[in-house]
């Protein structure tokens, strides 16, 4: 027995005490509402076992069927010579009823009110004190009113329950959704942190090489060499800054600015620092969203980094194609396309973005002999 149910069940036996001591002392004293010549000895013991019924209301609502039954059988035996008391019989009786209809199941509440209107049924029939009209009128009103009550009470708490658990439910999937958000959110800062890294590395590990091999006989071309990997790392060090500013509560300014198409040509001129030839073509798409332009130079950069770490490749073309509700990124290059291809993360990646907005990305091998074909398509605005 939990905590609750124990102190349920001490006020049950509190307010049965009280009314059986009501009714004892209307008995014996006597009271005026005492009606009737029966024996005062009777009335005490039906008086008791009511009493004890009632503390049992909320631990055992179905044993509320007794107390009705309890003057039945009084009156049954006495052939109808039994006191008709208002604080032992009545009150008794309206208690059970509320009880029933208040704390019971539908079966259980079904059992005890029926129980209770078929016993005042029976007593307004064989009853004399019973029969008046102000007297059935009082009873009857009182009961209904009763009735009601309890039952409005079981509805009331019941909704209040289900609106507990509703609320309970709501907020779990609350919680979940937030943990899918987090998790999403520590994806595609992994992902931006990839992109980041991926691409400077790559320049800056080309570029060390190249003035690894001209130090001695060129100085001029490994300091322009050394200078791209000093540029490479300062502008990959803010964009980590920016992504690892994401991750503090509430600071909102790190996610401006975003890179866009407008940087694209510094891409273009870090890829030809390495030695690769690339050509460069695009379209006006200044009106794209921020995060359609983010999305577009994500796919270049990676394409490009691929490019570098996997193709072997002399040459590559990068052209971006506006059209009325879509915009063409195409990144190809003479490579070997066999080595291109397995780009991992960097695809994923790709991919990710583009399908967020709606957009397709195909990557495979190029047209003509040898070389990779990364394609994405974006729609130009949401819905389309």
């Amino acid at each position: 027995m939990d905590r609750r149910t124990r102190w349920h069940l001490a006020q049950d036996v509190a307010v049965a005490a009280l009314i059986a001591t009501l009714g004892l002392a209307e008995v014996w004293v006597p009271f005026d509402s005492v009606q009737g010549d029966g024996s005062p000895v009777l009335s005490t013991v039906a008086i008791l076992v009511c009493a004890v019924l009632l503390a049992l209301r909320r631990l055992v609502p179905l044993a509320l069927v007794g107390v009705p039954l309890t003057w039945v059988a009084c009156f049954v035996a006495t052939g109808g010579e039994t006191q008709v008391l208002f604080f032992g019989g009545f009150l008794p009786i309206v208690l059970a009823l509320y009880s029933g209809a208040r704390h019971g199941g539908v079966r259980t509440s079904t059992i005890v009110c029926g129980s209770v209107f078929a016993a005042v049924i029976l007593a307004d029939l064989f009853v004399p004190e019973l029969q008046g009209p102000s007297e059935q009128f009082f009873h009857w009103g009182v009961l209904l009113t009763v009735f009601l009550i309890g039952i409005g009470m079981r509805v009331s708490e019941r909704r209040a329950v289900d609106a507990a658990m509703r609320a309970a439910v709501a907020e779990t999937e609350s919680r979940e959704a937030a943990l899918r958000a987090v998790a999403e959110e520590r994806a595609r800062i992994a992902r931006e942190l990839h992109d980041i890294l991926g691409h400077s590395v790559s320049v800056m590990v080309v570029q060390a090489g190249a003035a690894a091999e001209v130090v001695d006989v060129d100085a001029a071309a490994a300091r322009q060499a050394l200078e791209a990997i000093r540029t490479t790392g300062t502008d990959a060090l803010a964009e980590v800054r920016r992504v690892v500013e994401l991750l503090r509560e509430g600071d909102h300014d790190a996610l401006s600015p975003q890179p866009g198409i407008e940087r694209i040509p510094e891409l273009i001129e870090q890829a030809r620092g390495t030695g690769l030839v690339v050509e460069y073509r695009a379209d006006d798409t200044s009106d794209l969203s921020a995060g359609r332009q983010l999305a577009v130079y994500r796919v270049v950069q990676e394409a490009l980094t691929n490019v570098r770490r996997h193709a072997r490749a002399a040459s590559a073309s990068v052209a971006i194609d506006r059209s009325a509700d879509r915009v063409e990124i195409t990144v190809t290059d003479d490579g070997d396309g066999a080595a291109a291809g397995p780009a991992g993360q960097g695809l994923l990646g790709m991919r990710e973005r583009v399908t967020l907005y709606g957009g397709t990305l195909d990557a495979g091998p190029g047209p003509g002999p040898g070389g990779w074909r990364v394609h994405a398509s974006l729609p130009t605005r949401a819905g389309t």
